[in-house]
């Protein structure tokens, strides 16, 4: 029962929390964070040891899936290049700075630094999720950043897996890890994707359109089942995830209708949002325990450690995201590089604001509370680890919106244009879809949609209020045109998913204005 009281207090000091980021312009997982620091320390404070397996699967499992599913594969692929440098290279960059001053500073064995590099290494879904819906930075920086932090997870963990097994067997090989890291990136990419076509299949069988708490409910069903399944494989949960949720970002909206998806939505964004608060609070709390089993002359030997490791973790980043910056900008002046229409390339502005967005969260943490009872240095390594995350969170992102506002950064808003051209092509296809009927009806939606069509190509913001064209059988032929060349526009790359998501909300609430039940 206390510790039920503990997780409602939690609750209601994380909303609060909350709101007073929004209302000081700052990102709520720094203060719950520094909250969750204030709690492990107040007298009766729960010791609340986060099981890893359980902290990966509830809070990155859904957060990651619900990331994943708005990720444009367009923009993903306009933008290969830096996010593959932060995925591959940065994440492993940050890997060998951390163990090489890890093992200078404590002279742990090579493997053993090696696992701590790739605990504190990716920058976490979670964190960066929470932290970028809250800032207005350019489309391009924030397609990168998201990128990154749905990939790096996988790159890091996988580097951290043949670490702790060198550490635990007394050595690996390369030749022997390679095939294995190889198996694991190509069953993850290939078992998402059948799972992803399975559970379609199944849901469109077993029709469950018209159940839809039954719906929701087997969603994340489906979500924690493919992460354990791949767990069990020895396969990577993260790669896992976000193959099966872009392959059902890519077929769901063809068979769902407007009824199950709305409140779908509404109920992953309230879930998603308590997993963030619980996590990021939850962080906070790790501070107590680890500290109770240090002694009070190791405590300082070992924040001096983990400070040193945390400015590594900082400055690395800084120095590839800059560094990638300048060589980039110079192979584009001698013409050795065309960047896609998409992309354009990287500015210094926008590297200092990438490099700045390394915020680590509840991945690292969970990574070092996986490691053996008896794995070397375990302690020092945890303390490390919530030290990564407690600082990157502290110092980065209460520091990002006076970077951004400092830079003069402005968002180019390419998916309010792209959103404007897809809706006038719509109200276009349904215009076409109800040309031929004679009825006065008919003749009264062509004169609305006509209207509306006029307000798409004036006024490229506006979008269409869900009270302004209550649904019938005739509104939702001419809805269903709309949304078969939405899907057109998306499959043929002519907008993102961000755009596609955007007009696909608006023929969602026309659809469900009064009425708009199928019969």
């Amino acid at each position: 029962m206390l510790i039920f009281e503990w997780i409602l207090g939690i609750l209601l000091g994380a909303v609060l929390l909350s709101a007073l980021a929004r209302r000081i312009g700052v990102p709520y997982p720094a203060l719950l964070a520094l909250g969750g620091t204030v709690v492990a320390f107040m007298p009766g404070a729960p010791r609340i040891i986060l099981d890893p397996e359980l902290a990966l699967a509830l809070f990155v499992a859904p957060v990651l899936l619900d990331a994943a599913y708005d990720t444009s594969p367009r923009d993903l692929k306009d933008n290969w290049v830096p996010v593959t440098s932060l995925v591959l290279v940065a994440v492993g960059l940050t890997t060998a700075a951390v163990a090489i001053v890890a093992k200078a500073l404590t002279g742990m064995p090579w493997a053993a630094a090696i696992a701590l590099g790739a605990i504190v290494a990716p920058p976490d879904a979670a964190a960066a999720t929470a932290v970028l819906r809250q800032l207005n930075l350019p489309h391009r920086i924030v397609t990168v950043l998201e990128g990154e932090s749905l990939l790096n997870d996988a790159s890091a963990l996988l580097i951290y897996r043949v670490a702790v097994t060198a550490a635990t067997v007394g050595g690996i090989t390369v030749a022997s890890a390679a095939p294995l890291l190889l198996a694991s990136v190509a069953g993850s990419l290939i078992l998402g994707p059948i799972l992803a076509l399975t559970y379609m299949r199944l849901m469109t069988a077993m029709d469950w359109s018209d159940d839809r708490p039954s719906s929701i409910i087997l969603q994340f069903i489906s979500t924690f089942g493919v992460w354990l399944l791949a767990d069990r494989l020895g396969l990577s949960g993260i790669l896992t995830i976000v193959a099966y949720a872009i392959t059902i970002a890519r077929r769901a909206p063809a068979t769902t209708s407007a009824h199950l998806r709305v409140p779908s939505y509404a109920v992953w964004d309230t879930v998603v949002f308590v997993l963030n608060v619980l996590a990021f609070a939850l962080i906070g709390l790790q501070i107590g325990p680890i500290f109770e089993t240090l002694g009070p002359e190791q405590r300082l030997n070992y924040l001096l450690i983990a400070a040193a490791v945390l400015a590594t973790v900082i400055l690395v980043r800084i120095a590839w995201v800059m560094s990638y910056g300048a060589v980039f900008r110079r192979l584009l002046a001698w013409g050795l590089f065309h960047p896609s229409r998409t992309a354009p390339p990287p500015t210094i502005k926008s590297g200092f604001v990438i490099s700045w967005c390394g915020m680590r969260g509840i991945v690292t943490l969970a990574a070092a509370f996986a490691l053996p009872e008896d794995f070397p240095y375990r302690d020092l390594i945890l303390l490390t680890a919530f030290s990564v995350v407690f600082g990157t969170l502290v110092i980065q992102g209460l520091t990002l919106r006076p970077l951004i506002e400092a830079l003069r950064l402005k968002d180019d808003d390419p998916v309010t244009g792209e959103a404007a051209r897809a809706r006038a092509i719509a109200f276009r296809a349904a215009l076409e879809e109800i040309d031929g009927d004679p009825s006065e009806e008919a003749e009264i939606l062509r004169l609305e949609y006509r209207a509306l069509l006029m307000r798409a190509e004036t006024d490229p913001s506006g979008g269409v209020a869900s009270s302004e064209l209550p649904a019938d059988p005739l509104r939702r032929r001419a809805i269903s045109a709309a949304r078969q060349s939405l899907l057109k526009l998306r499959e043929s790359e002519e907008i993102g998913d961000d755009a596609f998501h955007l007009m696909e909300e608006e023929l969602d609430w026309i659809e469900m204005a009064e009425g708009g039940r199928e019969d």
